[in-house]
C-alpha cells in the first residue's frame, strides 16, 4: 500500500482524549453479562489509519483513539500500531491486579515495575490468500521490592496474573462473532454468525473533534526510535511482508510504572520490525464507573482488537485491489470483574468478540464474505483469542529503594 494522506495529524486532534458521553459517535454499550463490557466503533480514515471510540458500560468514560502503521507498511507512523494497544491494555490490567491483590492480602509494595513481550506469527502470502496470523504466550517480567520473597512471592504474582479478565482472552480459547453489512444490507458471514445476535447499524459522524474534554495530561506521544530486536535479545528478525511470511515473528514490548498520583505511564516499543517507541497513560478510574484520567486496561485491549482486525482489511483491500469505499467495524466486548480489583475471588474471564462488519462496495456477496473470512484469519489479536495461550512469569530480583 503506497502512503496516503495523514489525516490524523492534519486534524490536529489529541491522539487520545475523552469524549462527552452525549456527543460522542458510538451507539449504547451493551448491557454487561459479565461484570464489565464494552462497545467499541472503528471507522478507517485513509491508508492505515484508523478511528476509534470505545464507550464502556457502566456509566463510563468514551475514549477516542488513533492508530497508524510504520514504515514497514508504509504507514505515516501518525500513531501507534495495533499490537501496541493491545500490549498497553494487557500490561495495565497486570499492574492493576498486582497492585490490587497486594491490598487484599496485607503486602507492601516498595517499588514495582513490570515489563511485557508479545510475539505473533505469520505464515503464508496475502495475495495468495494464505495468510494466517498467530500469537505466541506472552512473557511477563516482574521487579518488584515487596515484603513477600521466593515461592511466596512468586505464587502471589500468578494468582495476580491468573485474576486479571485477560486470562480469559487467553485462556478461554475464543472464537470470534460476526454479522456482516455490504450497502447497508446484512448478507451472511459463512459459518462464522452468531444466529441470536443482531446487526448493529454503521455509525455516521463527519464532526471531527465532537466533544473533547480538555485534559491536563498528554496521554499519548512518541518518544524516539525504539531499540533494536537485536539489542535486547529478540528472538524476533527478519523483514515483514504480506507477500510472503515465511514464519516471520513480531514483537511488541512495552514497560510500566506507577506515576505518584496512581496513573501507569507505559512505554511502549515495537522491536521487530523495528518502529516508534510510545508513552501511553491508564487508569482504572473509568473501569470503575468513574471518568478516569486516561484510559482503562479493556479500553486499550477493545481498542487493540479493532485496530488490528481493521489493518487486515486494509491490506487485503489493497493487495486485491478491491472496491471498498468504506469500512467500519462495532464490536462488543465482555469480561469479567478483576479477581483481585473487583474482589471476586476468581480467575479473570472474557466472552468471545462480537463483531459487526460494514463494508460499502460495488464488490459482489461473495467478496464481501471472503474479505471478512480473509481478515479474521490472518488478525493476529483474533489469533491472541482463539488460541490457548498462558502467561510467562519471569521475576527479576528485588529492586534496590
Amino acid at each position: 500500500m503506497k502512503t496516503k494522506a495523514n489525516v490524523i495529524a492534519d486534524l490536529g486532534l489529541p491522539l487520545i482524549y475523552r469524549v462527552e458521553t452525549d456527543q460522542a459517535p458510538v451507539c449504547a454499550a451493551p448491557d454487561i453479562c459479565l461484570g464489565a463490557a464494552n462497545r467499541t466503533v472503528v471507522t478507517s480514515l485513509a491508508g492505515f489509519q484508523k478511528e476509534a471510540f470505545v464507550a464502556s458500560a457502566g456509566g463510563g468514560a468514551t475514549w477516542r483513539m488513533v492508530s497508524d502503521e510504520g514504515k514497514n507498511l508504509n504507514g505515516n507512523d501518525a500513531a501507534p500500531p495495533p499490537l501496541g494497544f493491545l500490549a498497553v491494555g494487557m500490561i495495565a490490567s497486570y499492574m492493576t491486579e498486582i497492585t490490587a491483590l497486594a491490598e487484599i492480602r496485607g503486602v507492601e509494595i516498595r517499588d514495582l515495575k513490570l515489563k511485557l513481550d508479545n510475539y505473533y506469527s505469520m505464515t503464508g502470502s496475502m495475495p495468495r490468500k494464505t495468510m494466517v496470523g498467530g500469537a505466541l504466550p506472552v512473557e511477563l517480567t516482574v521487579e518488584i521490592d515487596c515484603s513477600l520473597q521466593g515461592s511466596a512471592l512468586t505464587q502471589f504474582l500468578m494468582d495476580a496474573v491468573t485474576a486479571s479478565p485477560l486470562n480469559g482472552l487467553l485462556r478461554g480459547q475464543l472464537d470470534s462473532l460476526f454479522r456482516l453489512a455490504r450497502n447497508g444490507s446484512e448478507i451472511a458471514p459463512a459459518d462464522k454468525a452468531r444466529p441470536d445476535l443482531a446487526l448493529l447499524p454503521e455509525v455516521m459522524s463527519d464532526d471531527p473533534g465532537l466533544g473533547v474534554v480538555p485534559c491536563g495530561d498528554v496521554l499519548l506521544s512518541p518518544i524516539g526510535p525504539s531499540p533494536s530486536a537485536a539489542s535486547v535479545g529478540s528472538k524476533a528478525s527478519g523483514a515483514y511482508s504480506v507477500k510472503d511470511a515465511k514464519g516471520t515473528l513480531i514483537h511488541v514490548g512495552t514497560s510500566a510504572v506507577y506515576r505518584a498520583d496512581g496513573v501507569k505511564e507505559i512505554r511502549q516499543q515495537l522491536y521487530a520490525p523495528n518502529g516508534t517507541e510510545w508513552r501511553f497513560l491508564s487508569d482504572e478510574t473509568a473501569a470503575n464507573g468513574g471518568q478516569g484520567k486516561a484510559p482503562d486496561a479493556q479500553a486499550y485491549v477493545a481498542a487493540g482488537i479493532g485496530f488490528c482486525f481493521m489493518t487486515q482489511f486494509g491490506i487485503l483491500i489493497d493487495v486485491h485491489k478491491l472496491d471498498v469505499a468504506r469500512y467500519q467495524i462495532l464490536q462488543d466486548m465482555h469480561f469479567s470483574l478483576g479477581g483481585a480489583s473487583g474482589r471476586t475471588g476468581r480467575a479473570g474471564d472474557a466472552a468471545a468478540v462480537e463483531t459487526h462488519v460494514h463494508l460499502t462496495t460495488t464488490e459482489a456477496d461473495p467478496v464481501a464474505q471472503e474479505l471478512l473470512f480473509l481478515a479474521e484469519q490472518s488478525c493476529f489479536l483474533h489469533a491472541l483469542c482463539r488460541q490457548e495461550l498462558k502467561a510467562k512469569l519471569h521475576l527479576k530480583s528485588a529492586l534496590v529503594t
